[in-house]
């Protein structure tokens, strides 16, 4: 089943210039006709995924990270569950990075990441990530200051301090990538509007109170610094190598169907084959194939 999408108009780096969230729209039209088809489509793309996810870990030289990075309630949970079910559980490992621990905080800001890289031939899937250090730590410059534990002549000079951080990320993702682990990004893109309409409904409905923070109001009065941090960031680390996807989340399903077309593009990039085994090996595999048959008999 044919899915009518261009993936250049949400992958970065692009050929046109920066990347300017505010040009960048949050909903799409409908990628599919019917529930039906939509569900089709997603089934299909989770029998890909998992083909060749099941492929690279018998190849064995590659391994693929996917970074989902967003404002809160843009769905980032919810689209890791959809896309990522029905894949064989023993090649994915998921891990999410909430308030650094004080062990964490006694590292260097990219430890507590770089230790949960996936291994060749799984899946990884980081729910927020070491970005955090130059989105929320950047809007929230206080908690380099105060609560990093940084010597005192790094966080004299912050805008130098981020920008050696892009960098750091960059050869961290450059070295992943020299070394066959391939980096994945998404952005999901969610309106202010939208975010408003999803906070009230965990407010209105009582299964969904849990998932309310009251912090998270707050944070929307700062909406337009967070859209500039996710602005540098993304320009600052997009390669071809380790690309973004800034994926419209206003409409779930249509965002779920573009971020499970960007991960099948991205693993179908990968030279992946099968393992070829050696003569020694095809012969030993007849002869187990003749004791076996034997066995009838």
């Amino acid at each position: 089943m044919k899915l009518d999408l261009d993936l250049d108009l949400h992958r970065y780096p692009r050929a046109k210039g920066r990347l300017k969230l505010r040009r960048v729209a949050t909903r799409v039209k409908d990628l599919y006709r019917t529930p039906a088809q939509y569900a089709a489509l997603q089934a299909e793309f989770r029998d890909e995924i998992n083909a060749l996810q099941q492929m690279m870990f018998a190849h064995d030289r590659y391994g693929v990270l996917l970074i989902f990075q967003a404002m809160d309630a843009a769905g980032k949970d919810g689209t890791i569950q959809h896309v990522m079910s029905g894949i064989n559980p023993q090649g994915v490992e998921i891990h999410g990075f909430k308030r650094p621990s004080d062990e964490e905080l006694d590292h260097d800001y990219l430890w507590r990441t770089s230790s949960k890289l996936p291994p060749r031939g799984r899946i990884g899937i980081f729910n927020r990530s070491y970005y955090e250090e130059v989105l929320t730590c950047k809007v929230h410059p206080e908690i380099v200051r105060d609560v990093q534990r940084l010597p005192s002549a790094t966080t004299t000079d912050l805008d130098k301090l981020f920008r050696k951080r892009y960098d750091d990320i960059g050869n961290l993702e450059a070295y992943a990538h020299r070394n066959g682990i391939r980096i994945v990004k998404f952005m999901l893109h969610v309106s202010q509007g939208e975010q408003r309409r999803r906070f009230l409904d965990r407010i209105d409905t009582p299964a969904k109170n849990w998932k309310f923070n009251v912090g998270d109001v707050a944070e929307r009065a700062r909406w337009q610094d967070y859209m500039h941090a996710y602005e540098d960031a993304i320009n600052a680390t997009a390669t071809d190598a380790c690309p973004w996807y800034v994926v419209p989340a206003d409409d779930k399903p249509n965002m779920r169907l573009i971020v499970s077309a960007a991960i099948l593009y991205e693993l179908k990039k990968l030279d992946l084959s099968w393992p070829t085994l050696s003569k020694t090996q095809l012969a030993d595999l007849a002869k187990a194939k003749l004791d076996l048959l034997a066995e009838q008999n």
